[in-house]
């Protein structure tokens, strides 16, 4: 067992390195392996799920590194080998013979691997040891085109924003550590801590999650995220790294419990985002940074699953996310390089055009939407029901933000649904990159029944949960969400293009991701620059002008005493020198070698002892 649970982490992130290693030589080739390797670790995932292996191997004392899969990691880790499969087999397509392709496919894998360490980490250093690397390839991936200035500055502001939330993490394990109590660094154990370290575990946790899932006040990054290629949002923002948050909030349900305050603060964050980022996402004319958004608003119906105690609903609202939101990213990928624009205006007729590509994209933004009877429809349903039995708002703020998903998937089919203005640049989108599209359109419908029982049963057996634990939506619930989401859609499709009746303010700022960005300048840069210039100030003028004093003031004394000291201990030295050697002669001049010399010395010596003796006596 534990062999099935080596490899499914080992694996991905073995070969990613080794196409890391192997650099520019493995071009030809890395398409190639990474399908195969993503192919394996499908079918290791698979069988991880039914299995639920195991693994230890000793690390630090007292601190193993530990993985195991379980009900809910198992479901991660199919959902996340099954999208970075076709992901990859887009890439394979899409990505020219020209570009670097074994760095892209490598850090494709590495990330892919980092991410199965995070999800079947059992404690929290293995998980912060899968959340890193996560970070840093992420950053990697988003700037992969590196020459361009404006998208390496793009992942760095990703990567610094993850990484502020990242320290919560940290603050997490040492408040854990600091509580004493036995197996503080298990996950499952995180929950047992005494206060006042228990909320400042969950207060760590929370920040993470919020930075990586890009919740409010962290949403912002992943406005930045979308320079890099669309398969890498693909990956990132569908299944992987926006959701690594989301997970972790959902696997430390009980923790949030144990605080009295997590579970609220956690579901109305998510609420919030839900609807103000779905505002964002209405607002844009950009179709990457309108699926950014609506990134941002679905992940917050995650979250307020994991707040309400929904964790069932929130795992299918995942699942089915990840299957759609990977296609929407694919399916704008290749329409960039087909017309050369993510321009909604530039992208009227695409989907006319393309027909197969339109089609797959269509039933994926009507899944996004919340209509009948696609995934996402049922799944949002079955996590509502959570919210509603918590609260009547929580479910009214729930219901409204599915109301906008509605809103801006209607949006985005009306550009693409238009009749087809000429393009005679045009290039036409490879067999091989539409093959992925229409597999993901089909898990899009496939994933339906899951939420409805008896399939939504089983899946709360494999979660392990008890059966009728968690609140089952009604019927009028179902009916009522889908007839929102067709009115909304409708009206959406009837208003077109037209510019909503807001103050052009207010547009502004729905437009600009509600200032999110400007504000971390005002409130955490521009400080930390500012605190940065005076340390500056501080070690040019002060202690710079302290060593340079020191240094002269050195020199001054090291010159006086070359000049001085040096001089009298020269002198002392050569003094006793010169009086040495005097002795030495004086005590030479007795040594001739003539015997009656030696004889008279030693009578004029017996006489003076013998004098001596007599004057003593």
């Amino acid at each position: 067992m534990s062999a099935l649970m080596w490899a499914l982490v080992a694996l991905p992130l073995g070969a990613g390195a080794l196409l890391l290693t192997v650099g520019r030589r493995a071009d030809r080739a890395a398409p190639g392996v990474a399908l195969a390797v993503a192919v394996a670790a499908l079918g290791l995932a698979v069988a991880a799920a039914f299995r639920h292996p195991s693994a230890r191997a000793p690390f630090l004392d007292g601190l193993p590194v530990r993985f195991a899969v379980d009900g809910l990691s198992g479901l991660l880790a199919v959902t996340i080998t099954a999208v970075t499969l076709a992901v990859l087999l887009f890439s394979a397509a899409e990505f020219g013979a020209g570009e670097a392709r074994a760095r892209f496919f490598g850090l494709m894998l590495l990330f892919a691997g980092s991410m199965l360490v995070t999800v079947t980490a059992t404690t929290l250093p293995v998980l912060l040891m899968g959340w890193e690397v996560m970070g840093a390839t992420s950053w990697a991936l988003i700037g992969y085109w590196w020459r361009d200035p404006e998208r390496t500055s793009a992942a760095d502001t990703a990567f610094l924003t993850t990484r502020t939330a990242d320290l919560g993490l940290y603050l997490a394990a040492g408040a854990a550590l600091a509580s004493g109590h036995d197996s503080a660094l298990s996950l499952d154990g995180l929950a047992r801590a005494e206060e006042p370290w228990l909320s400042f575990v969950a207060a760590g946790l929370v920040v993470a999650a919020f930075g990586k899932s890009a919740q409010l006040p962290f949403s912002f990054w992943l406005s930045k995220a979308m320079q890099g290629p669309s398969p890498v949002s693909a990956l990132l923002h569908s299944a992987t790294m926006v959701v690594a948050g989301a997970y972790l909030l959902l696997r430390t349900g009980p923790l949030l419990d144990a605080s009295g305050w997590g579970d609220d603060v956690v579901a109305w964050t998510g609420a919030v985002t839900a609807l103000l980022l779905g505002l964002v996402a209405v607002a844009q004319t950009d179709l990457k940074q309108l699926l950014a958004a609506s990134t941002c608003a679905q992940i917050g119906f995650m979250v307020l699953a994991a707040g309400a105690h929904a964790a069932t609903g929130g795992t299918l609202q995942l699942i089915a996310h990840a299957a759609a939101k990977s296609l929407l990213f694919l399916g704008a990928g290749a329409w960039l390089t087909a017309l050369g624009t993510q321009r909604l205006p530039g992208l009227i007729g695409a989907a006319r055009r393309h027909r197969a590509a339109g089609v797959a994209f269509t039933v994926a933004a009507l899944s996004l939407a919340g209509l009948p009877p696609l995934s996402l429809w049922a799944a949002k349903d079955v996590l509502l029901a959570g919210a509603l039995e918590s609260s009547p708002w929580l479910y009214a703020a729930g219901l409204a933000g599915a109301v906008l998903s509605a809103v801006y998937s209607a949006k985005v089919l009306w550009y693409l649904w238009r009749p087809a203005v000429p393009r005679p640049d045009a290039r036409r989108i490879p067999g091989g990159a539409v093959a992925p599209l229409v597999l993901l359109a089909l898990a899009c419908i496939a994933l339906t029944p899951l939420a409805f029982a008896p399939p939504r049963d089983s899946v709360e057996r494999v979660l392990g949960l008890s059966a009728g634990i968690e609140p089952s939506p009604h019927p009028w619930e179902f009916a009522l969400s889908g007839a929102l989401a067709l009115l909304a859609a409708a009206v959406a499709w009837a208003w077109g293009s037209r510019q909503l009746p807001l103050p052009q303010r207010a547009k502004t700022g729905f437009r600009d991701w509600l200032g999110l960005e400007r504000a971390a300048h005002v409130l955490l840069v521009a400080p930390t620059m500012r605190l940065a210039r005076a340390a500056t100030a501080f070690d040019d003028r002060v202690l710079d002008r302290a060593v340079d004093g020191s240094a002269a003031a050195a020199v001054r004394l090291a010159r006086w005493t070359d000049g001085v000291v040096e001089r009298a201990v020269d002198g002392t030295v050569g003094a006793v020198a010169a009086g040495t050697r005097a002795l030495g002669r004086w005590s030479r001049r007795p040594q001739t070698g003539q015997l009656h010399q030696y004889l008279a010395q030693a009578v004029a010596a017996f006489t003076v002892l013998a004098v001596v003796f007599v004057l003593v006596r």
